[in-house]
């Protein structure tokens, strides 16, 4: 089956972690958040990748080359972000005739249910949530008792009184004739709307809500921490490293080729020590976990379900818990990271300007690529630290920087 990728956007949302790259080539766990999109599409029956990318489109370009994992990849260029229809319509001149596969490229999707889309016909991945007025509602007709699924007979945006808690996933199976319905007009949000090719796809064909098991949109730092949790727990143990003789590695922990996890360490999985990292001493890693390549983790040091990207130093004597590190960010000795607010409420972080409910009990800090801070430095819950920012030494820091 020919799929179409959507890997084109900034990721304004994701900032500052996408300050220098696209929201797509964020790492989840051992690889780019869009190659556990395509992965699941391979697994799922793509024969053909069509990805179409515009921000920073040679991070994409050189990762998957002209193949993946066997499957041509062709690559379309979106110059301008006008809308996920206009995003297919560019990558429409890649497609043959036939039915086509749309996939959102920052969003994560169990294969089971993914390869059921594939082998259906018209359909429209769907998931059920608890606030589905925050997402695209899928107005629905029947129960699906026939056994093919709930027929969909078309898509509320954001709706303030959904009709039901069963929301579009941005996952497509269109027929061949949707490739002729691609030019839509702008939508109230200015936007050229995919699912107003859904929308004519349900007036002409039978159009099935298929339910899916498993499904992430990762467009918030918060659910990138959520996409580790859930890909570290796929983990099967391994060490290709070196590992003192003294250390501790519990439950599922993999220490890639050319990491050291030094003496008197503790790591509790699900954790992953990538290519040439470094682990103390005496250190201690739990939760779900990732140490990026050449990160370094020093001495008597605490590490917890948080993301360390390539190039990381959290100097000793420190704790971070709960927070995603960009690339070369240094932590001063002693740096510590609240990740829970005393009254108990969830703990809120900007997002484009303006602080949202993360419904995280437990955040630490969003931190951009090359920040580093003084010894002693304290950085609050729910902080965000832009791209190259500096914290002095003893400073407390409880607001953006």
């Amino acid at each position: 089956m020919q799929t179409v990728v959507l890997a084109a956007g900034e990721g304004t949302r994701m900032r500052p972690l996408t300050a220098s790259r696209p929201k797509p080539m964020v790492p989840v766990a051992d690889r780019p958040l869009v190659a556990h999109t395509i992965d699941a599409a391979v697994d799922a029956g793509a024969s053909h990748l069509v990805l179409v990318v515009g921000y920073e489109a040679d991070a994409v370009r050189s990762y998957f080359g002209d193949h993946y994992r066997g499957v041509p990849v062709t690559f379309a260029v979106q110059t301008e972000q006008r809308g996920t229809a206009d995003a297919v319509r560019v990558a429409a001149a890649e497609l043959d005739d036939g039915p086509f596969v749309v996939l959102n490229g920052d969003a994560l999707y169990d294969t089971p249910s993914l390869t059921r889309l594939y082998e259906s016909g018209p359909a429209v991945g769907s998931y059920r949530v608890d606030n589905p007025s925050s997402y695209g509602v899928l107005v629905t007709d029947g129960d699906g008792s026939d056994g093919g699924g709930i027929r969909v007979t078309g898509v509320i945006e954001k709706p303030a009184e959904p009709p039901s808690n069963l929301i579009n996933t941005g996952a497509y199976h269109f027929p061949s004739e949707a490739q002729a319905w691609l030019d839509v007009g702008e939508s109230e949000r200015g936007e050229l709307e995919l699912t107003d090719v859904l929308e004519r796809t349900c007036d002409a064909f039978d159009v099935r809500a298929i339910p899916f098991e498993r499904w992430l949109d990762v467009g918030r730092p918060w659910e990138l921490l959520a996409a580790n949790e859930w890909k570290l727990d796929e983990l099967s143990p391994r060490v290709d490293g070196t590992v003192a003789d003294d250390a501790v590695l519990e439950g599922p922990v993999v220490v890639e080729a050319g990491a050291r996890v030094r003496s008197g360490v503790v790591i509790e999985g699900p954790a992953l020590i990538r290519e040439h990292a470094t682990v103390g001493p005496n250190a201690y890693v739990r939760g779900a976990t990732v140490v990026g390549e050449e990160a370094k983790v020093g001495h008597a040091v605490e590490v917890k379900n948080s993301i360390l990207m390539e190039g990381a130093t959290v100097g000793h004597l420190s704790y971070v818990g709960d927070s995603v590190l960009g690339r070369d960010v240094n932590f001063g000795a002693g740096t510590k990271v609240a990740n829970l607010r005393h009254d108990g409420a969830d703990v809120k972080l900007t997002v484009k300007g303006e602080r949202v409910a993360t419904g995280r009990r437990k955040l630490g800090v969003v931190v951009g690529d090359g920040v580093k801070t003084g010894i002693n430095a304290s950085l609050n819950a729910g902080v965000v630290l832009s791209e190259g920012s500096h914290v002095a030494p003893g400073e407390v820091v409880t607001r953006d920087r």
